[in-house]
C-alpha cells in the first residue's frame, strides 16, 4: 500500500455515520457487507475507512473522476432515457474482482499498480459537484467508478443538495449492502443499479464478497422503492454456463419481473486476459434465458448493432416498440408522458421523462470531462 497516497486520501476524510463503537476503542462500520471490527489505527477490508482513535473515518471531498455522459452507460435503459448524468467517483473498493473494468480507481491501496489513481484527485465541495451537473445540463447525478457504498456520507451529502435543487440521483455499485446503508441512502437516492457478478457462492467470495447479501441487496432495494435494474457481466468460462444464468434470471423475476437484467459482454481486463471476449451466441442465448424465465425486460450490452432487438424496450403486455437504442443512442422513443405504451395503455415500470418531445434521440456527444 503507497504511503504517500494513504497520507493524501486519510487527509480527505471526515467521522462517518454508518458505524456503531465498540469496547476498546473498536468500531464496526455498517456501509457495506463486510460489516468490518476496526481496531484503532486500522483500515476496513476496504482500506479507505478506517479507525482514528475509536471513530471511523470516511472519504469526504474530492472525486477522482467527473464525467457527464449518457444514462444509458451506466446502464440505467427505464431511468430518464436519453439524459445526462454527471457521475463522481471516489477511490476505493470492497472487493477485488479480477475483471474489474475500473481497477484504477477501485484498487486503489490494495494493488500497487493502481497508485497512479491519486493523479485524478480533485478536491471538490457538494455545491461546486451540484452546480456542474447543472451546467452540463444533467438530469441526475450518479455515484460511479469506484465501489459508492465505501463512500456513502459523501455521495449522500452531494444527493441531498441534489434533491433539494430537483435533480434525480442514482448509485451504480456492486449491492454488497447493509440494510443500514439502504435505510440511511433512502430519503436521497432514487435508483440502484446492482452487479449480479455469479450465482456461485464460493466464487463470489473468491471476489471478496457473499452472494446472499447481493441478493439480499436486490430485494431490499426493491422492496424500499428505489428503481433497480441487475447487470451480470458474461465471463466466457466463468459465469456463462445456461443453469448460472438461468439461476440468475429466476432470481431476479422471484423479486419482481418488471426488474430490468442487463447483460453485459465481457472483454479481457485487469487481472482476467485469459477467458476471449463474450460472443454474440453466448449473449443472445444469456438474453433468451432471462426471458424465459419470465423477466419483462431483458437487454444485452456492449455489442450495440449484433445483438438483435435486445437493446430495444417493448410492452411486455402488447409488444409495441416503446424505445429503440443502439448502444447508448436512442433512434425512437414512443413512450407517453405518463409512462404508458401508447397502443394498449399498460403502464411501463421506470422512471420517465414527463414530455416525451423533449427526449434526446440521435447520436450524442463525446462524455465531457468536467475535471
Amino acid at each position: 500500500m503507497s504511503t504517500v497516497l494513504a497520507d493524501l486520501l486519510d487527509s480527505m476524510t471526515v467521522e462517518g455515520q454508518l458505524y456503531e463503537k465498540m469496547e476498546g476503542g473498536r468500531v464496526r462500520c455498517l456501509a457495506c457487507g463486510h460489516r468490518c471490527v476496526i481496531n484503532p489505527g486500522r483500515r476496513g477490508v476496504c482500506k479507505v475507512r478506517f479507525n482514528r482513535e475509536g471513530k471511523l473515518m470516511a472519504p469526504w471531498g474530492y472525486v477522482a473522476g467527473l464525467q457527464a455522459d449518457p444514462i444509458e452507460k451506466k446502464p440505467f435503459y427505464h431511468f430518464l432515457p436519453g439524459s445526462d448524468a454527471l457521475t463522481f467517483g471516489m477511490l476505493g473498493c470492497d472487493m477485488h474482482c479480477p475483471f474489474c473494468q475500473n481497477w484504477l480507481t477501485s484498487q486503489a491501496l490494495r494493488d500497487p499498480a493502481a497508485e497512479a489513481a491519486g493523479h485524478f484527485i480533485r478536491k471538490i465541495s457538494p455545491q461546486q459537484l451540484v452546480q456542474a451537473a447543472r451546467q452540463t445540463r444533467a438530469a441526475t447525478i450518479a455515484s460511479s467508478y469506484n465501489e459508492p457504498l465505501i463512500t456513502i456520507e459523501w455521495a449522500v451529502e452531494i444527493f441531498r443538495l441534489a434533491k433539494a435543487q430537483g435533480f434525480k440521483t442514482v448509485f451504480v455499485s456492486n449491492g454488497h449492502a447493509t440494510p443500514e446503508a439502504l435505510a440511511y441512502l433512502r430519503p436521497y437516492l432514487d435508483g440502484y443499479k446492482i452487479d449480479l457478478k455469479t450465482m456461485d457462492a464460493k466464487a463470489y467470495r473468491r471476489l471478496g464478497g457473499n452472494l446472499q447479501r447481493v441478493l439480499d441487496t436486490i430485494a431490499m432495494a426493491h422492496e424500499q422503492g428505489f428503481w433497480v435494474e441487475v447487470v451480470t457481466l458474461v465471463i466466457p468460462g466463468y459465469n456463462d454456463s445456461p443453469e448460472m444464468l438461468l439461476d440468475a434470471a429466476r432470481y431476479i423475476a422471484s423479486v419482481s419481473p418488471d426488474i430490468p437484467w442487463h447483460v453485459t459482454a465481457f472483454h479481457p481486463d485487469y487481472q482476467m486476459t485469459e477467458p476471449p471476449p463474450t460472443s454474440v451466441r453466448t449473449l443472445l442465448q444469456a438474453a433468451e434465458i432471462g426471458q424465459e424465465a419470465g423477466l419483462h425486460f431483458v437487454y444485452a450490452g456492449n455489442l450495440p448493432g449484433y445483438v438483435a432487438d435486445y437493446e430495444n424496450t417493448y410492452c411486455p403486455h402488447c409488444g409495441a416498440l416503446l424505445i429503440k437504442r443502439q448502444g447508448y443512442r436512442l433512434q425512437e422513443y414512443h413512450l407517453t408522458g405518463e409512462g404508458t405504451c401508447p397502443r394498449c395503455g399498460a403502464q411501463i415500470p421506470g422512471v420517465w421523462p414527463k414530455d416525451p418531445q423533449q427526449v434526446r434521440l440521435g447520436g450524442y456527444g463525446r462524455p465531457r470531462v468536467v475535471w
